[in-house]
């Protein structure tokens, strides 16, 4: 393990908010980050080099998808994903996990893996902690997650802490082929581990000493945002960053909201990644400081005003509301693009100014204010 991978640099003095540094294969990544999520090699109605503008540092990619389609075998052929995708900065992909814990009528799982079928085609596979190394190996992403199982909301005690054992088994399956493997493409890859426990904080305690006690590079916490109340996710988050140690970096999978984000950077939370904006921004909901916009409204008809000044990314700049609700309308692809490109700004500049605050000093007293702002003028 490097250990310049992650620096701490700033602790918040009135809460757990953090801002460090990520150092991956030559690229400085600060903290919090948001990672824009590029699943099947892309982030949808975005290209690389608009990312590139807007100063997105890391995306993620997913192993279950990429393994599907196209197939580790051409991606391999290009020499890896970010040949692949004309992609330079660095790449987290995830396991696949969370993807097959989503197929619960097409796996079934026992303790060598997991057998699922494709929601492509129907085709067999499986997955195993060791294959999935493997897979991300032939991928050369710049951080890779390990296998595991993500328990449902509401699930029992009973089955939710047999569900974690079996994961933390497979983690250290998936550790010990990381240290019995090399990277393909001549830069180092890290590994972290991922939290498991679902809302019974005893169990998350027990889980992540057993992840410190294997060692791994970052340490992400899932099992949340899948249906539990916020308040419930941030006290299972407020409670794992106590027990993480202080000087490796802390993901937090899938989440979420601005709010969520700011609640989880609150509670020493340093790195993101949702589907949200640009999920959202493809059905016509934009973010923007003043609040949210959902642009199909009639009420933007006329509206000549940029659609965001303040964050100052130029499609704002360029077009109005006016011109972006014709677009949505008239079923426009520059539509999608458009609306893409503000909410992942969006999410880029809420990371990077609470980062700022985080410095300054001033980070509960921003949060607040841009929360009351943000959820009072929604629109």
């Amino acid at each position: 393990m490097n250990p310049k991978f992650f620096e701490l640099e700033t602790k918040s003095s009135d809460c757990k908010a953090r801002a460090g540094l990520l150092r991956i294969n030559g690229t400085e990544i600060p903290t919090p980050v948001f990672m824009p999520v590029g699943t099947q090699g892309t982030v949808k109605a975005i290209e690389q080099r608009t990312l590139i503008e807007l100063d997105a540092r890391i995306i993620l990619g997913n192993t279950y998808h990429l393994y599907l389609r196209p197939g580790t075998d051409v991606i391999e052929y290009f020499n890896g994903l970010h040949s692949f995708i004309n992609w330079e900065r660095p790449i987290l992909t995830d396991s696949g996990g969370y993807q097959i814990f989503s197929l619960q009528e097409l796996r079934k799982m026992d303790e060598d893996g997991v057998t699922f079928s494709s929601h492509i085609d129907g085709s067999k596979h499986f997955f195993s902690p060791e294959s999935v190394i493997e897979i991300q190996r032939k991928l050369g992403s710049d951080i890779m997650m390990v296998l595991d199982e993500c328990t449902p909301y509401p699930a029992t005690k009973d089955a939710t802490s047999k569900s974690a054992e079996l994961s933390s088994r497979w983690a250290s399956r998936a550790k010990n082929s990381f240290i019995n493997s090399t990277s393909k493409y001549h830069k180092e890859q890290y590994l972290f581990s991922i939290g498991q426990g679902g809302v019974y904080s005893d169990l998350r305690k027990e889980y992540l000493l057993k992840m410190i006690d294997i060692g791994f590079d970052g340490y992400a916490i899932g099992g949340l945002s899948v249906g539990e109340p916020a308040e419930l996710m941030y006290e299972m988050v407020d409670y794992s960053t106590d027990v993480l140690p202080v000087n490796k970096p802390r993901y937090l999978m899938g989440v979420g909201t601005p709010e969520n984000i700011l609640e989880a950077i609150e509670r020493g939370i340093d790195m993101f990644d949702c589907v949200l904006p640009t999920r959202n921004a493809r059905n016509g909901q934009l973010f923007t400081i003043k609040g949210k916009i959902n642009i199909r409204n009639a009420q933007y008809k006329l509206r000549d005003e940029p659609i965001d000044d303040e964050i100052g990314i130029v499609t704002g700049k360029s077009y109005s509301l006016g011109y972006l609700r014709h677009l949505f309308i008239a079923g426009e692809i520059l539509g999608l693009q458009i609306a893409t490109q503000q909410n992942i700004a969006f999410y880029l500049w809420l990371v990077r100014t609470a980062r700022e605050k985080i410095v300054s000093g001033d980070y509960l007293n921003w949060k607040k204010h841009i929360l009351e702002n943000f959820n009072n003028t929604q629109t």
